[in-house]
Order: C-alpha cells, then sequence, then structure tokens
C-alpha cells in the first residue's frame, strides 16, 4: 500500500489527514476511534498506524506497541517513528534509536530530527549533524531548530539561516533566540558605529517583528523583550499589555516591569500587587522595589525584610538599600557594614556611600580606595568627590581630573570645578565651555561666573541720545538673571546694578533688596543708597547699618556722615572708628579725617 508519510507523528505538530466534515465533538472523535480500530482490526495498516498513534499520545503504551510494530512490519515509517517514541518512553533509548534510523531511511523528517537529537545527546556530533540537517532540508521546523542550536554552540554562522529557518515555519523558540541575536548584533553596530552606506532593513526593527511572532504563540520572556522594546519607544499601553501577558504566564521580570509601569502612572496599589508577586517568584528587583514603597511610607521594618528578601535573591542592591536605610535612621555602624558587603560584591554607589560614610567620620585614608574603586567602575559621583579630597588636601593638580572625569559624564558640580580651574590657569574658551555645562545644568554659581568672563569681554556702552531705546539685554545679563533667581546673592546684586544703569529704579530696588535680606553686604549697602538718593535717608540708614555691622566699610562711612549731619557727633565718631577699621585703605582715610574732625568738635 501507499505509504502515508508522517501523519501521526508526535514529535512533529500531531497532525492527521482528516474529513473535511469531521464532528469535533467527544462523540464523533470516539466515533473516529471506533472506526479506524474496526480498520485495523481488518488488517488495514493504515488504520493501524493512526490508531497506535492515538493510543500513544493517550499514554496508554501497552495498547498502542502491538499496533505500531505491526504497521511497522508493513513499510508505515511514521508507525517506525512513533515505535521509537514509545520505547524511548519506556526507557530502551538505543532501540528507538534503531527504529527512528529506519523512519529516517524512509524519508521521515521528524525520524531524522528524534535521532539527530539521540546522536548529539551521546556525544556523536557529525552523525546528529547529519541527521539534523536531512530532517531540516525537509523543512522540519525542530529539525531546523536542533541543527541551528547544534551550529551555534560550534559557533558557526550559518546557525542563524537554520534558526530563520524553524522561525519562519513558527517555531516560537527559534523566533525568540533569533530575535535575541538580531538585538545582539544592533547592540554591536551601535558601539562600533557600523554603516556601510546602504539601505536595508533594521536589525532592531526585525528583532521586535520575531519577538512579536514568539509573544503571540506564548512565549513568556518574548513577550517580556517585546513589552521593553514599545516601552522604550514610548507606547506604554502596548507594552503593558505584554507585560502582563508574560506576568501571567509567570514571568516574574514581567510583573517587576509591569510594577514600574503602574506605579510611575501614579497606580501604585496595583503595582505593589505585581512587585509582591514577582518577589515571591525571586525577583530580587521587585523585592527592592516593595522595600523602597514600604520605605516611603515609613514602614521600615517591613522595608528592611523586603531589602533582605532582594539580597537573598542574590540581588546586591538588597545590601546597600539595607545600607541606605540603617544609615536614615543613624544607624551608622549597620549602615557601613551593609555598604560593606555590597562594595565587595562589586556595587560601586555602596563602594561610593562607603567612603562617604569613611570621610564623615574622618577616616579620609580609608575612604580614598573606595572612592577609587567606585570612580573606577564607573561612579560619577564618586569621581567628583575624589576630585572633592583630593583638593581638601591642597592637590589641585591630582584633582582636576577627576573633576573632569564627572564632568566628561554629565556632573553639574564637577563641571563647574572644572571651570573654575581653567579660569585659574588663563584658558579663557575651557573655563566657558564648561562653566556653560555647569549652568545649563542648574548651578547657579556657574550662572554667575560664567555671565562674569561674558561681562569683562564687553565693550564701553556707548552713551545714548536723548529719545534713543536703550539695547536688549545681552547674553551675559541673562546669566546673571538666571544665577539671580535661583537665589545667588551676588548675581542679584549685579542685576541690580545693570538694572540701575537702564535706570530703572524699581528692578534695581527689588534685587538688592533680596540679596540684602538673604545677606548681603553688597545688597544692603548699594539698597541704601538708592534710598538715599530717592530721598529716604532714615531707612537708607538701616539698611547702612545691617551692611557695616556685616564689615561693609564704605556703609560705615556713611553712616558716620549721616549722624555728623544729625548733630549726633558721638553717633558719628563711633561709625567713623568702625570705617576706619574695616576699610579699604581709601575708605580708612577719610573715615580718619572725619573722626578727627568731629572728636575736635565734641572736645571744643
Amino acid at each position: 500500500m501507499d505509504v502515508m508519510g508522517d501523519k501521526a507523528t508526535l514529535l512533529d505538530t500531531g497532525r492527521f489527514v482528516q474529513p473535511p466534515d469531521r464532528d469535533e465533538t467527544g462523540d464523533g472523535e470516539a466515533v473516529d476511534e471506533a472506526r479506524t480500530r474496526l480498520a485495523a482490526q481488518a488488517g488495514d495498516v493504515e488504520a493501524m498506524s493512526v490508531l497506535g498513534a492515538m493510543l500513544l499520545r493517550r499514554g496508554d503504551l501497552d495498547g498502542a506497541e502491538p499496533l505500531l510494530r505491526a504497521a511497522t512490519a508493513e513499510g508505515d515509517r511514521a508507525a517506525a517513528n512513533n515505535l521509537g517514541v514509545l520505547l524511548h518512553q519506556r526507557g530502551y533509548t538505543d532501540d528507538a534509536a534503531g527504529w527512528w534510523r529506519i523512519a529516517a531511511v524512509a524519508g521521515s523528517a521528524a525520524a531524522a530530527h528524534a535521532l539527530g537529537r539521540y546522536h548529539r545527546e551521546h556525544g556523536d556530533e557529525p552523525a546528529a549533524e547529519y541527521w539534523l540537517r536531512q530532517s531540516a532540508e525537509q523543512g522540519h521546523a525542530l529539525g531546523a531548530y536542533a541543527l541551528a542550536d547544534l551550529l551555534e554552540h560550534r559557533g558557526d554562522t550559518a546557525a542563524e539561516q537554520w534558526m530563520r529557518s524553524a522561525a519562519e515555519r513558527g517555531h516560537r523558540e527559534a523566533a525568540y533566540r533569533l530575535a535575541r541575536a538580531l538585538d545582539r548584533q544592533t547592540q554591536r553596530e551601535d558601539e562600533h558605529g557600523t554603516d556601510n552606506g546602504v539601505d536595508a532593513p533594521s536589525a532592531g526593527g526585525e528583532a521586535e517583528q520575531w519577538y512579536r511572532q514568539a509573544a503571540a504563540r506564548g512565549h513568556q520572556r518574548a513577550a517580556l523583550q517585546l513589552g521593553a522594546i514599545l516601552e522604550r519607544r514610548g507606547e506604554l499601553k502596548e507594552a503593558g499589555r505584554w507585560y502582563l501577558t508574560s506576568a501571567k504566564d509567570g514571568e516574574a521580570r514581567a510583573a517587576c516591569a509591569l510594577g514600574f509601569l503602574l506605579r510611575d502612572a501614579g497606580d501604585t496599589e496595583s503595582a505593589a500587587v505585581w512587585w509582591l508577586r514577582a518577589a515571591q517568584d525571586g525577583d530580587g528587583n521587585a523585592a527592592n522595589a516593595l522595600g523602597a514603597l514600604h520605605a516611603e511610607r515609613g514602614e521600615t521594618q517591613t522595608a528592611e525584610r523586603w531589602y533582605r528578601a532582594a539580597m537573598d535573591a542574590g540581588d546586591v542592591n538588597g545590601a546597600y538599600n539595607l545600607g541606605l536605610l540603617c544609615a536614615e535612621q543613624a544607624r551608622t555602624a549597620q549602615a557601613e557594614q551593609w555598604y560593606r558587603r555590597a562594595a565587595y560584591a562589586g556595587h560601586r554607589e555602596a563602594a561610593n556611600a562607603l567612603a562617604v560614610l569613611l570621610l564623615q567620620g574622618g577616616d579620609a585614608t580609608g575612604a580614598e580606595p573606595w572612592f577609587s574603586k567606585a570612580a573606577e567602575a564607573g561612579s560619577v559621583d564618586a569621581a567628583f568627590n575624589l576630585g572633592i579630597l583630593f583638593a581638601g588636601r591642597g592637590e589641585e593638580g591630582v584633582a582636576l581630573p577627576w573633576y573632569e572625569r564627572a564632568a566628561a559624564a554629565g556632573h553639574t558640580e564637577a563641571a563647574l570645578q572644572v571651570g573654575i580651574a581653567r579660569l585659574r590657569d588663563g584658558d579663557e574658551r575651557e573655563a566657558e565651555r564648561h562653566l556653560r555645562c555647569a549652568a545649563g545644568g542648574g548651578s547657579a554659581e556657574a550662572a554667575y561666573r560664567l555671565a562674569s568672563v561674558l561681562d569683562a569681554r564687553r565693550p564701553p556702552a556707548p552713551a545714548h541720545e536723548l529719545g534713543e531705546q536703550v539695547h536688549e539685554k545681552t547674553e551675559c545679563e541673562e546669566w546673571y538673571e538666571r544665577a539671580a533667581s535661583q537665589g545667588h546673592r551676588r548675581a542679584q546684586v549685579r542685576v541690580g546694578m545693570l538694572a540701575a544703569a537702564r535706570g530703572d529704579v524699581v528692578e534695581a530696588a527689588r534685587w538688592y533688596r533680596s540679596a540684602a535680606e538673604a545677606g548681603s553686604r553688597n545688597g544692603a549697602f548699594n539698597l541704601g543708597l538708592l534710598l538715599a538718593r530717592e530721598g529716604s535717608e532714615p531707612e537708607a540708614a538701616v539698611w547702612w547699618a545691617r551692611a557695616a555691622d556685616a564689615g561693609h566699610g564704605r556703609a560705615a562711612l556713611r553712616l558716620a556722615l549721616v549722624y555728623a549731619r544729625r548733630g549726633e557727633l558721638a553717633e558719628g565718631q563711633r561709625w567713623a572708628d568702625r570705617a576706619v577699621t574695616l576699610g579699604p585703605g581709601e575708605v580708612s582715610e577719610r573715615a580718619a579725617r572725619l573722626r578727627d574732625a568731629l572728636r575736635q568738635e565734641l572736645t571744643a
């Protein structure tokens, strides 16, 4: 009779040739089985093979074996393949391989796949490759995947071709692994800047397609990866759907990622549910997230329990977070213990935190190697802290490279320190570049210093004719204002001076007052000058007194003159004495002459 092929193969997809009007109900299946059994009893080889496969699938090995042996004896290769499966299930692997060989030689792709797997498990890779290739070349998805896996293990570039072949035939693990390989290729190209100038489909885009195919077929990790791609692209709703699909299938990392997505959307309660599920499945990141959530609520004991769970799950962040928690509670000894544990495990921020703790305790010698270890591992804060450490010792030359390293990574205060160092060295161009970076990052001091650099370059302002409009604000004025709006007192004074120069007395007074109230003696002095010119000398004297008490010599001289004019000679003499002491030289000379004159008046 004609051989029906592999229609009853269990190692394939389990497809059978069925009549188009077959009843899909259980009764229909029972009727089909009864008909097949009658045909088998009548000696129909095909029926014996199909009935044997049915029983084998059901787990009735005793009932299936005689039918499969009988069909195999008549040359049915599907029966030979399934007989091999049955014997393999009974533990007779060598006997199974013998039947698989018979079926494979007869052209069974499924048997060739099974035989190839058998040889690989027994260490015979040449035989394994031969039979797996036979299976793959016949279009068998499992054979293509197994061949790709074998070749990939050897580092053979042909692995991708067969992995793609298996994926195209619907093998979900092959689709996932192909996507991962394409992802790695994209990362390598990004790292090395590969660009051959030829328009081609993006490997990253193709990877997404394969992740999507595998995920649609129920692959948990593919759904997780697809969710991550969509999240990075900002497609949060669809990302959440794939995370949810993966999480429901038991992928702890997807449950954790879904928790973060929900937290960012403001739903911390639902986030906690998924983090709990992931943490209970051993996800350390989720346990850390739960710890942080409880710490924010002030539930420190629960937070500590979850941080410990994260640590037990192998997540070194658990020890680091325990250190942070103890530090916040002023449990310094315990904080040091946890920081040290995480630092020894390679946690760079823990190494930096440990060094800070040691430095605060006065152990600069012990702190330095931990700062160095953290900085070398890529901690930007540690590089900056090393700069501070060396600068504090007066080793500016050693400090500068660490400041530069931190500045190159975007550390605002480090960029400011580099800018100051370059100004000190006379390299104004480099100084400006770093000051711009720091000012753009929000440093008020950098904004002020940048404005000062630009201010020094400005040509003298031309005298304006009557009726001429004053020029618009320059860039240096804008930087002064940015620093002033952040509370920088010297910048506030400078903005006030620029406003006064434009004739904007109200704006000038506003900025002078802000600086003076924040403790600026120059701001208080200038505010006094402005008020005096506007005829408010009593209020001006109040601000000059504040400035003089803070050590402003000119303010003390102004007060001495005010009291002298009022006839309060003793008070005038007292402020004149104060001005002589405070200086500067010119002020001291004028104050000394005034003091002597007042003394003569008092003794006359």
